[in-house]
């Protein structure tokens, strides 16, 4: 007598994707919008136009790179505008002063906030939770005190941007246009392939559980100085674009707190943790900064109400609302289960009068 196993049980192989097709035509969509926004100042934007677009293009830095910090790598700062007014004044100092020029002054900038993050974050590092957040607004603080004390810098008065001297109004928009434009693409393509990569792995690893991502081999001093370095770089390219839009730098402006508050709303607002959130809360902050912003203090009322309903209704933000709480990803950092793939069993044949031992073949290991 014999009894065979046919493969009437299947067993699942799981497969895994990154790419959906939502995130491939976000891709598509993305493209076409910077390809008409980069050709916009030769056919549909005013100089008007271009310049309120600079001013959104800063807050989206902005928002990303706190979201990279905060969002991804659990680092609650408020000192971020240190690295502003780092930018800023070394791009005057870059290329005015020393007669660098405009990109190698704009380089030199953020090679100088990266610099001047890492040996910060010496200090900085060995605070943790609110203490952090304290310390690194006392940091930024005194680097704003020790900017007004040189008088090639302007000292208290601040300081001008003299590189576009001899440029037509025209031109000069929008070449701080385009420069706003290609670098608030080259901040959300960098934050994107830095989340994609093992590194940003390790960053969210640190955040939900520093402890447990050591065990598991990641250096969590060498993360956090990495999203500290790379956040203070793209504060310091916003800075840049600040001095180069206003062509004036005073240390009361690009050293106020006033902007780590803003970028903390825009993230709240878009949706922490997120790629497309920083980009959406960009759009709705600056919307209510154009429109109602001229009601004084009633503007702050505002905004501070609208902080509160989001953390306490929307927690995700309105990327949340929208993404369906997360199912729908135009810039996906993660790993997602694809539909799985069914492989029979194999089949097993036994003859218990003949002796002979059981068979198996399979198809597929």
């Amino acid at each position: 007598m014999s009894v065979t196993l046919s493969d009437s049980t299947a067993a699942n192989r799981a497969r895994v994707q990154r790419s959906t097709r939502a995130s491939l035509v976000g891709l598509v969509v993305s493209i076409i919008v910077v390809a008409a926004l980069a050709y916009g100042p030769y056919a549909f934007l005013s100089k008007g136009n271009q310049q309120n677009l600079t001013t959104l293009f800063i807050y989206i830095i902005l928002g990303t790179m706190w979201n990279l910090l905060a969002g991804y790598a659990g680092m609650v700062s408020i000192g971020q505008q240190a690295f502003i007014g780092i930018g800023a004044y070394g791009i005057v100092y870059a290329a005015d002063i020393l007669g660098l020029g405009l990109w190698i002054g704009l380089v030199l900038a953020l090679v100088i906030s990266g610099i001047v993050a890492y040996l910060v974050s010496f200090l900085a590092f060995r605070l943790s939770g609110g203490y952090f957040a304290i310390g690194t607004w006392v940091i930024a603080e005194v680097i704003y005190l020790i900017t007004t004390q040189f008088d090639t810098l302007g000292a208290g008065a601040g300081i001008s941007l003299t590189t576009f001297r001899g440029y037509k109004p025209e031109i000069r928009i929008a070449v701080v246009y385009w420069i706003a434009l290609a670098a608030v693409v080259v901040a959300v393509a960098v934050t994107y392939l830095l989340l994609r990569s093992r590194l940003g792995a390790g960053f969210t690893a640190v955040r939900d559980d520093a402890t447990a991502a050591a065990t598991l081999g990641v250096n969590v001093t060498r993360s956090r100085r990495i999203a500290w370095v790379v956040a203070a770089m793209g504060c310091g390219l916003a800075g840049t674009l600040l001095a180069m839009t206003t062509l004036n730098v005073q240390p009361g402006s690009v050293f106020k707190i006033q902007w780590t508050a803003f970028m903390i709303f825009i993230v709240i607002i878009g949706g922490i943790g997120t790629i497309e959130g920083p980009i959406i809360g960009a759009i709705v902050f600056y919307a209510l900064e154009r429109y109602v912003g001229d009601v004084g203090f009633w503007y702050l009322v505002i905004l501070g109400i609208i902080a509160i309903a989001m953390v306490l209704f929307l927690p995700k933000g309105l990327w949340g609302l929208i993404s369906r709480g997360g199912r729908l990803q135009l810039f996906p950092t993660g790993l997602r289960l694809a539909t799985p793939l069914a492989t029979p069993l194999a089949t097993t044949t036994s003859s218990p009068t003949s002796g002979t031992p059981p068979t198996t073949s399979a198809e597929d290991l």
